[in-house]
């Protein structure tokens, strides 16, 4: 099948296939024409990529996970311990934006917000060492 028709069936966009074929990620084969043409073996392997991106793997994990996703022989706690290690990272990542919200509704909840110049929000942005969080 072409780029057209492998975009339409994986879900990704072609310059995001033609980005997997310059990082390695697949490799598809050649028509007469010089065209690649994806068989559905390259089209399982971009749904497997497509999916592993949207559960927020990166393109190096992902090529991880392709890698043993190709291996017939490898071992379920390889392809465990990288999932664990992203459910760590989305667990910091969660915990800072909590951070983060707790720290703007402080500021949003402190603002007046009426006619008056005095804002904390504009005075934590601009660093003012006036401003007090309690």
């Amino acid at each position: 099948m072409n780029i057209g028709d492998a975009s339409l069936r994986s879900g990704l966009p072609a310059k995001t296939i033609r980005y997997y074929e310059d990082i390695g990620l697949l490799k598809p084969g050649r028509a007469e024409n010089g065209y690649r043409d994806y068989s559905v073996k390259d089209l399982h392997g971009l749904r497997f990529l497509q999916r592993g991106r949207s559960l927020g793997f990166s393109v190096d994990e992902c090529r991880q996970l392709l890698s043993l996703y190709n291996d017939k022989s490898r071992e379920s706690a390889e392809v465990k311990a990288i999932a664990q290690a992203k459910l760590v990272e989305i667990d910091r990542k969660i915990a800072e934006l909590v951070g983060l919200r707790g720290a703007l509704q402080h500021l949003v909840a402190n603002c007046h917000g009426d006619e008056r110049p005095d804002c904390p929000i504009i005075d934590k942005l601009a660093g003012n060492p006036s401003y007090q969080s309690s």
